[in-house]
Parts: C-alpha cells; structure tokens; sequence
C-alpha cells in the first residue's frame, strides 16, 4: 500500500538531495571541459549533473526517491559491507530490531530457521531447517523472493498481529485448496470461500477478505482484486491496469508456497510487529534488492 509522503518528509528529501548535489556539482565544476566529453566517457557524478541539466532527473515523491535517483539508475556497486551493516541495525528496514537479533546461525536451537544472516554465506545459503531453502537467487530480480517480500509484504488480514497462528483449520483449508488445483468445486463454493467473504476467518477482529478485495475496479477495491468469486480470485490483481493478460496472479495452482494469497495469510512481514502503515519500498530493502540482482557478492 503506497504512502504519500508529508510535507515534512518531502523536504527532507530534497534536502538530502541538494546536499548531494552540491558535492556532485563541486566535482563537475572542478573538471575542466566535462560537459564536451560523451555520454560513455562521463564519470557518474558528471553524467548526474548533465541528467539534472536535461531535466531526467524525476521529482522527490518516494520515500527511496534519492536511493533511486543517485544509486539504482546510475548502477552504482552495492557492497556487503553495507549490507552487513544492515543486517546488524536496528531499524535498518523499519522499526524494529535487527535482523541479526534473531537470525544469527545456522543452528535452529539457537537462531530461527537455522538462518544466519550475519555472514554473507549464511545470508546466501538461505535457511537450515527443514525445509531447507535459499532466500532468494543471486543475480536475478529479487521481489518476489523471500528475503524481500518479507521486508515488504503485509500479513493479511491487514494488521494481523504475527503472535497469531498462521497453522490454523482456516489457513490449511486454504492450503490444501491451493495445493489441490484451486478448483471451483464444492468444496471451494462450500467451504474455502465462506472464509473469505466472512470476518474474523484467519484471525480475532479482523474484516473479511472481501471487504477490501471485492471487485476488479480500484478504488474501492485494493488492487482491482476481487476475493468473493473463483473467477475474481484467478483473474488476480491489477487486471485492469495492466490488462487482463498481464494481471498479477494471486494463485499458483498445485503451489501454495508460490502464490501471493497463501504468501500473505502465512508470512508476517519483517521485523516482527513492524505496523502495515510503515512504507513498504523502504531505501534499504530497495538497496538489498539491488545487491542480490549485481549477484549478491560478498567481497
């Protein structure tokens, strides 16, 4: 859910910005006949100068608004370094405690999920306990992955607290659904959309499904997907603003762990009891999603 930024905050930005700026300017300056050379041959702070000139540079908005502008558009290198410093900050993605508080071995007696995200071996190795699985693939785009949908996904019901099952009746109904083929059978008309038409199915105060996701059209629908029908559901979301054929699918039949529904109802997202109304695109998770699609290296 996207978050319009205060006016506090856009100031802040710019500020930011223009600070970066003056030291980039200084440096082209100071570099005699910079603006006669090509394109090609321009370091990074002369081509940021001439983009500026030009008016490519984009407006302050986002939250990432100056990690997009100064590090993602211009390629610049991610190091581990940084990244390990991430991982050992409190706040580093929102706040909360640091990764590392609770992810520091590989031993699952001692750190969740046998996962050590104090090393950069342990950050690619991914998770211990069975089911042993990588967090995400080096050198590929990353959203979708697990280390940085849990940064940014919500747990649906929106603002389910993560102290709540996610192993309840209602929750493997959906599961097993999912992993059946997500048919529109009588079971699914029976027993699996009931849960998502009524409150409180996957946790205590909590409106329905429905009751945000009821239509293909936004508003009032969250992301044009529309939860009271099968054929709402397997459309999936943004059908309309992208088009019917590039929808995003919601639901994987045969496989609950790749589809978006059954990702929501069961991760809580990262650090735990971070509030759904924090952004989602937060600078550092933009950061670390840029490390792994540069392959994720760690020296």
């Amino acid at each position: 859910m996207s978050q319009i930024p205060s006016t506090k905050q856009q100031l802040f930005q710019v500020a930011k910005a223009v600070c970066v700026v003056a030291g980039l300017s200084f440096a082209f300056m100071s570099t005699s006949h910079a603006q006669d050379k090509p394109s090609g041959k321009r370091s990074i702070a002369e081509q940021y100068i001439q983009d500026m000139k030009e008016g490519k540079i984009s407006e302050a908005g986002d939250d990432d608004h100056v990690v997009q502008e100064l590090i993602i558009k211009r390629s610049i290198p991610i190091t581990y370094k940084y990244i390990n410093i991430l991982m050992n900050t409190p706040n580093a993605f929102g706040p909360g405690v640091a990764c590392t508080t609770c992810h520091n071995s590989n031993d699952p007696s001692k750190s969740y999920r046998g996962l050590d995200l104090s090393t950069c071996k342990g950050i690619i190795e991914g998770s211990t306990e069975k089911p042993k699985r990588a967090l995400f693939t080096p050198g590929t785009e990353a959203k979708r992955d697990i280390l940085i949908r849990r940064l940014r996904n919500n747990r649906m019901p929106l603002g389910q607290g993560f102290e709540q099952s996610t192993y309840t009746p209602n929750h493997m109904m959906v599961k097993q659904w999912i992993a059946d083929g997500a048919k529109n059978d009588d079971n699914f008309k029976k027993n699996v959309l009931p849960l998502f038409t009524t409150a409180n199915a996957f946790g205590p105060d909590t409106p329905a499904c429905t009751a945000c996701h009821m239509s293909n059209q936004e508003p009032p629908s969250f992301h044009e997907l529309d939860m009271s029908s099968h054929a709402g559901i397997m459309l999936g979301a943004d059908s309309v603003a992208k088009g019917v054929d590039k929808a995003t699918k919601v639901i994987v039949a045969g496989s609950p762990e790749k589809s978006f529904i059954w990702q929501h109802l069961s991760e809580d997202r990262m650090p735990p009891g971070i509030s759904p109304a924090e952004p989602r695109d937060h600078p550092n998770t933009t950061i670390l999603a840029a490390w792994i699609k540069q392959g994720a290296k760690c020296d």
